[in-house]
């Protein structure tokens, strides 16, 4: 708590509004925040749990405990887009003075993942589907419609310290290209060192998006020139840079040699939250679930940090 209320402190204003009560002021609801996710708890959880530990309000300088509707606004204002590429830049600065990065010698990994929008297990989804097609009815619970409304989450990490540098949210399946560039733009106007290398999967690979890295940006890019229809050899892949990287990544010895290899650290730190936060959302809808994916990475840097 105290270690996000010093990031909030640093980068947000004290209060949302110069007429409201000043009962609490954003860095201390943000702390609130943090520690519900970390506890994986609820509101009104929250709120009783604060009731019986005057001890870590006092640490953040909070009289009382906020009610769980002050809280419930608190994060709806507090986890928008800008608010929270403020406190990216925070802690990418705290992990810069604290010489975390390793981008010098360690490549931006880059992947995407699907998060639960309840929490139910698949054995529970299963067992539902199975009877749905016992009565006739198919595809009326069946994992492929639910797929369709899975909130996704998309991250840019350094592969030295686990540290998320850009995130993307969305909801439902889709390909990742179309969001290569917002990622990687963010983490290359918010990293000091502005010539490292970018890995990512299959699903980012495209032409356009190594002519973004390679000429807009002045980055290596390596992605594996795999998506769409499987060529039986180079000389069907006609543009420059995927015939490159389909010779480059052809060997073990010269995937490793490049550093593709580090990209598994992405799928690393996409377990890390899942099993240290969960893997289940609790909003209801497209944009509360985007805000509980914007806490995770928060939470899951100042982790890192601390």
């Amino acid at each position: 708590m105290r270690a996000a209320w010093c990031l909030a402190h640093q980068q947000l204003r004290p209060y949302f509004n110069k007429f409201s009560r000043h009962d609490y002021t954003v860095p201390q609801l943000f702390a609130c925040l943090v520690l519900r996710e970390l506890l994986g708890l609820s509101y009104r959880r929250l709120e009783k749990l604060l009731l019986d530990s005057g001890d870590w309000l006092t640490d953040i300088g909070i009289r009382r405990a906020p009610d769980h509707n002050t809280l419930c606004r608190a994060a709806a204002r507090l986890l928008k887009s800008e608010p929270v590429k403020q406190l990216l830049n925070e802690q990418v600065r705290w992990a810069t003075n604290a010489r975390m990065l390793r981008l010098s010698t360690r490549p931006l990994a880059m992947d995407s993942s699907m998060y639960e929008s309840r929490h139910v297990s698949r054995h529970y989804e299963h067992r539902k589907a199975r009877s749905a097609r016992k009565e006739n009815s198919p595809g009326k619970s069946s994992r492929k419609r639910t797929v369709v409304s899975l909130p996704k989450l998309a991250v840019a990490v350094d592969c030295g310290c686990h540290l998320v540098v850009s995130m993307w949210t969305g909801t439902g399946l889709g390909s990742d290209s179309p969001h290569f560039g917002i990622l990687l733009f963010d983490a290359w106007r918010r990293l000091p060192h502005r010539r490292f290398t970018v890995v990512a999967d299959a699903g980012y690979d495209a032409e356009h998006n190594h002519e973004m890295a390679r000429h807009d940006m002045g980055l290596r890019s390596i992605m594996p020139a795999t998506i769409g229809r499987t060529p039986a050899s180079r000389d069907r892949i006609r543009t420059r840079w995927r015939r490159r990287m389909s010779k480059l990544l052809s060997t073990r010895r010269s995937r490793r040699r490049c550093g593709y290899t580090q990209r598994w650290q992405c799928e690393t730190v996409n377990s890390m939250m899942k099993r240290n936060l969960g893997s289940a959302l609790r909003g209801k809808t497209s944009w509360s679930r985007k805000r509980d994916l914007r806490l995770k990475v928060l939470t899951h840097n100042l982790m890192i940090l601390r």
